[in-house]
């Protein structure tokens, strides 16, 4: 399998060069356990540079995406003590990093939930390029319910849906179905049920394995680049990664097939 890692908390299927992560802790709800993040991070990380691997599905088992932070690990972890504080701020800290990670991993990625997408669990579900929920999925922003901040989730959350969105849902914790996921963007593609799910999954990975595997890759920095680059240093960062594909062996052989009017290598 690609040299893929062991794992506990998620299980994987290498099929026709695409990855799926399963997380399968339905008892947990598939919360953000360590467990779990451990494994994601270690599989992606395995992946990271393995040309042979064109993208990555994620999903929950069990009827239900991910019910976001392990809460019972708060409880028992974070109780007093003079290192609470910095214990608090460390584990946050490290979240921030997790979602960061899948949000610029250097393939597509397609988040599929049903069931329901939770607190750090709709955060998960914003770090992904593609986004497809059912209709009865359940979502809401539950942590100010609690006394705490959606804080490392934040950031995706506005990304995806706008900053008048995202202040709306995170600071009343609204609860709204996968329509009305999809109607506000959060969700780039609606499914019926389970079945649909995988069906719509099916045609967004054909789009996908048309693309040259690099060029996706240089295009998802360029893109993600424009949130903090200013207009000059983008110019310059876009030209880079441009000429740099375009004299590549992909580059070559996608001008190469477009004159032979035949398919590229890489698309299927």
């Amino acid at each position: 399998m690609n040299n893929l890692p062991e794992t506990k908390a998620v299980d994987l299927v290498l099929n026709d060069e695409w990855l799926t992560i399963s997380f399968n802790q339905p008892e947990k709800r598939n919360a953000l356990t360590e467990e779990l993040t451990s494994d994601i991070k270690n599989v992606l990380g395995s992946i990271r540079e393995d040309m042979s691997i064109r993208g990555v599905s994620m999903r929950g088992e069990g009827g239900v995406f991910c019910a976001g932070g392990d809460l019972k690990s708060f409880k028992s972890g974070f109780q007093g003590g003079e290192q609470a504080l910095e214990d608090v701020y460390n584990s946050s800290a490290m979240t921030g990093e997790f979602f960061d990670m899948i949000n610029s991993f250097p393939k597509p990625v397609i988040m599929l939930a049903e069931g329901a997408a939770m607190a750090g669990g709709l955060g998960l579900l914003c770090t992904g390029d593609i986004v497809v929920v059912t209709k009865d999925c359940k979502f809401a922003l539950t942590e100010t319910t609690l006394g705490i901040p959606p804080a490392q989730i934040a950031p995706f959350v506005t990304e995806r849906i706008g900053l008048s969105k995202a202040r709306r849902i995170m600071l009343t914790a609204a609860r709204f179905s996968g329509k009305e996921a999809y109607e506000m963007g959060l969700a780039d593609f609606l499914a019926d049920d389970a079945n649909d799910l995988i069906n719509i999954e099916n045609e967004i990975k054909k789009g996908v394995l048309r693309c040259a595997p690099k060029a996706n890759t240089v295009t998802k920095e360029i893109v993600l680049a424009t949130r903090h680059l200013s207009r000059k240093e983008m110019i310059k960062f876009a030209a880079k990664g441009f000429s740099e594909q375009m004299l590549s062996e992909e580059g070559m052989e996608g001008i190469a097939s477009f004159i032979e009017k035949r398919k590229p290598k890489w698309s299927k």
